[in-house]
């Protein structure tokens, strides 16, 4: 079977090569033209190991971390279960030479030879809507009736792909909430500094601006990690849920091309066609 069309590469990769190349020769020059070579400097020296393990270790970041880990894990099953639904559109499921016609009497075992391969491989989203649409072949011999039956699965696979997702949305919005719950922590433990009677004001005062200081890198840096670690999250979901969606279409494609436009309906009916949805 040929390559799936929405399945080729849209060289994506390609684009982000040539935006990072046209970015970087823009700002790089202008960055060595505007800044000295002391801010430079101070600006490198500024990343220490201390402060880098400052900014990366903190109660707030550790909840983040489980956050994405999980999301990640989920998001992981989840290509790998497409990849797996894939390998469906290998099979030999329909007839797929030229001029080949499917009658009704073919229709049940067509789905048995389906159902056989479903128990051996397991089920997949094309095998069902292949099976499905045989049934339903088999009992009205009509094609409008069919390809009602495939876009009805499909619409419930793309349902249940949109209701599973629940978690990893809660945790891609959990993770930015925990960073700002650091944030206003941070903050209010900046403003908690009391001065004694007895202190000297100006010992209070740099005590205070150092405390403020402390925290205030602490309610930033919070932040700073929930918000890459958001960034990176929603485009890997953004990436297994186009993955899922384009499978559901796929399938679509695959039934309409090998089921639906080789019915043999003794009283044909016009517009008998799955209207694939998102195919540009």
């Amino acid at each position: 079977m040929s390559l799936r069309n929405s399945q080729r590469s849209s060289r994506e990769w390609l684009l982000l090569g040539v935006a990072l190349l046209l970015v970087g020769g823009v700002v790089i020059p202008l960055w060595r033209m505007t800044g000295t070579e002391e801010s430079r400097t101070a600006f490198l020296n500024n990343w220490t190991p201390q402060r880098l393990g400052k900014l990366i270790v903190g109660p707030e970041q550790a909840v983040c971390y489980v956050c994405f880990t999980w999301s990640g894990l989920i998001l992981m099953r989840r290509y790998f279960e497409v990849r797996r639904q894939r390998t469906a559109f290998g099979y030999d499921l329909l007839p797929t030479d030229e001029g080949a016609r499917i009658l009704p009497e073919d229709a049940r075992p067509l789905a048995r030879k389906v159902d056989q391969v479903m128990a051996r491989d397991g089920s997949t989203i094309l095998a069902n809507m292949i099976r499905l649409g045989l049934g339903k072949y088999a009992i009205s011999k009509s094609g409008p009736d069919v390809a009602e039956v495939v876009r009805n699965q499909a619409d419930v696979e793309q349902s249940r792909f949109v209701a599973t997702m629940g978690t990893v949305n809660y945790l891609a919005w959990a993770i930015p909430a925990v960073g700002f719950l650091g944030t206003v922590r941070g903050l209010a433990g900046a403003m908690g500094l009391s001065r004694p009677k007895d202190q000297d004001v100006q010992d209070y005062i740099d005590k205070y601006i150092d405390q403020v200081k402390d925290h205030l890198g602490t309610a930033f840096d919070c932040t700073f990690v929930a918000l890459a670690l958001s960034l990176v999250l929603m485009y890997i979901l953004h990436s297994v849920q186009r993955s899922e969606e384009t499978l559901v279409i796929d399938c679509q494609d695959y039934c309409q091309e090998h089921l639906l436009l080789r019915l043999y309906d003794p009283q044909p009916h016009d517009g008998v066609s799955l209207v694939v949805a998102g195919r540009s």
